[in-house]
């Protein structure tokens, strides 16, 4: 992506009304675009032209567009938004477990699509990257020490809700499933047993939210898992 354009966009989606009022609203947000009915063109295009996102419909005629993400999660780190008619809970963990870096459902509102491109392409330039220090709002955070401020006054995290923090604001503006969280911090064996994130999640609330209720900082993403509010 250039400093002088704001990405290039892969709309890959079945439907030709979609992929043409998608690409009439990114690119009148500066977007270039490019367009793709099946998985074989889709790939085509992700191997010549390396968009900068991927926008991937899930139906596709000749193949899912999950087996597409996992494929191409083989070797590429593109960021890809999954718009799809299936809402269920099981399909969205399914692809958010599978790569994807966000998930919205048809119909959608095209100021929450470009909210979410400029999140996930914000989050690509920054991946892997956590700086020495992170600030939002009051919320404090020094990694090379390990303390939490709230304002003026240290927070005193648990060594996982620790983690469980870092892990999220690494990847803030981004949906994290249960199974995702349970891998990075608990490891292999606790994927299954997304209780221990939901009493984490409510105890580190509880500590760094002003309402644990109404959170700001750590969202949920109803039976998904959690998304660190994004940063501006």
């Amino acid at each position: 992506m250039t400093d002088e354009k704001p990405g290039l966009v892969l709309i890959v989606d079945d439907e030709r009304p979609i992929r043409r009022f998608l690409r009439a609203s990114l690119s009148s947000h500066g977007f270039e675009v490019l367009e793709a009915e099946n998985g074989q063109e889709a790939f085509n295009y992700m191997t010549s032209r390396h968009p900068d996102l991927i926008i991937l419909d899930l139906a596709l005629p000749d193949m899912d567009g999950i087996d597409i993400l996992k494929r191409l999660r083989e070797w590429s780190d593109t960021p890809v938004i999954i718009l799809s008619v299936r809402d269920n809970e099981e399909e969205k963990i399914k692809a958010l477990d599978a790569g994807a870096d966000d998930y919205l459902t048809k119909p959608f509102s095209v100021g929450e699509l470009s909210a979410r491109i400029r999140s996930a392409l914000r989050h690509a330039q920054k991946a892997g990257e956590l700086p020495a220090t992170f600030q939002a709002d009051e919320l404090k955070l020094d990694f090379v020490r390990r303390q939490v401020f709230l304002g003026e006054d240290e927070i005193n995290l648990t060594p996982t809700e620790y983690e469980i923090l870092k892990y999220l604001i690494r990847n803030a503006g981004k949906v994290v499933t249960h199974h995702m969280l349970l891998r990075e911090v608990w490891g292999i064996g606790y994927e299954n047993d997304p209780h221990l994130v939901r009493v984490n999640i409510s105890n580190l609330r509880h500590k760094i939210e002003k309402d644990a209720a109404q959170p700001e900082f750590i969202l949920t993403e109803a039976g998904v898992g959690y998304r660190f509010r994004a940063l501006d």
